[in-house]
């Protein structure tokens, strides 16, 4: 049975790991996205988190919405919408009138998404980015007014300056609504930024916190270490740009020594590192098929020791907070 975790003091309780929608509609097909979905339920898990603008960037997707259109003809197909919880944003580009955190915008952009997910309400909707162009009480009013009329339950921030989010967070200290979780970018290899920037903020003001690249785009799964290997994928050449170089091999090769003294797999070491790092309650993984999404769940089975999180951390560059 897997031991659920509140999300900040939102009165949410989720498994350690949370279902990334970003490739339902897109590289994973309906037919797919319907296993990939059952398969999370059935190995323990119970939030999918998704955004309006997925997968607006791939050709004929123009305007998004075509993860949140799968995830709600799930919900309703299989009658899970008392199983699980959703979490999705608001706030990308979807067009000249569709952008950004203003309270006319989240108004229509709630009601498209609830429209889409064929659901009366959203249990955590989030911030996707900072609208820096407004004061940061402008989105919370508007959230307010939404959980005030049920049709959210909790609100979250995602990719949110450390100074922003504290303002936002001081804000709700004069009765309107507070982010009860931030999603930044956040893995074994890409550290320093919420462990220098975030860390402090979200654990003073006891926020959940549900990482997304937490498997670095695929990269801590060990399957690309070469360059011929970055033709395994359509992500292939961004993740060599990146993540291919000496500091990615070592952690690698820290990585394949961890998996094995626990015959496990490197993803499953990884997001397991994820779950047990201070200040996480969640990372976010996709899948594009059951095998993958089994293998993912089965890291919340797995116990890092002392010494394997040190030999983890002992791979890269120290991290300067």
């Amino acid at each position: 049975m897997t031991t659920l975790r509140e999300l900040g003091h939102s009165g949410l309780h989720i498994a350690p790991l949370v279902l990334g929608g970003n490739v339902f509609g897109w590289t994973a097909d309906e037919k797919t996205s319907f296993a990939v979905l059952d398969a999370f339920v059935a190995g323990g898990g119970n939030a999918i988190d998704t955004a309006d603008v997925y997968s607006a960037w791939a050709p004929g997707h123009e305007g998004g919405g075509q993860s949140e259109t799968v995830i709600g003809k799930w919900l309703k197909q299989r009658g899970r919408r008392d199983d699980v919880l959703i979490f999705t944003k608001v706030g990308m580009e979807l067009g000249p009138d569709k952008k950004g955190l203003s309270k006319a915008r989240i108004k229509q952009a709630v009601e498209a998404s609830l429209s889409r997910l064929q659901t009366d309400y959203i249990d955590l909707y989030q911030s996707h980015k900072d609208d820096e162009n407004l004061p940061v009480t402008e989105p919370l009013e508007a959230y307010a007014e939404l959980l005030k009329e049920g049709k959210i339950r909790a609100i979250g921030a995602s990719n949110f300056k450390p100074a922003r989010l504290q303002a936002a967070l001081d804000a709700a200290k004069d009765g309107l609504p507070r982010y009860e979780s931030l999603q930044p970018e956040y893995n074994l290899y890409d550290r320093e930024t919420f462990e220098k920037d975030d860390l402090a903020i979200v654990q003073a003001s006891e926020i959940g916190v549900i990482p997304y690249f937490g498997l670095a785009a695929g990269f801590l799964t060990g399957k690309y270490r070469t360059e011929a290997d970055l033709q395994k994928s359509q992500r292939g050449a961004g993740i060599g740009k990146k993540y291919l170089n000496d500091k990615g091999l070592a952690l690698l090769k820290a990585l394949d020594a961890v998996a094995e003294r626990h015959s496990a797999t490197q993803a499953q070491v990884a997001l397991a590192w994820l779950m047990q790092a201070p200040g996480i309650t969640a990372p976010i993984a996709s899948g594009t098929s059951v095998g993958q999404v089994q293998e993912l769940t089965e890291a919340m089975n797995l116990q890092l020791a002392a010494d394997d999180v040190d030999m983890l951390k002992e791979a890269q560059p120290e991290v300067k907070v």
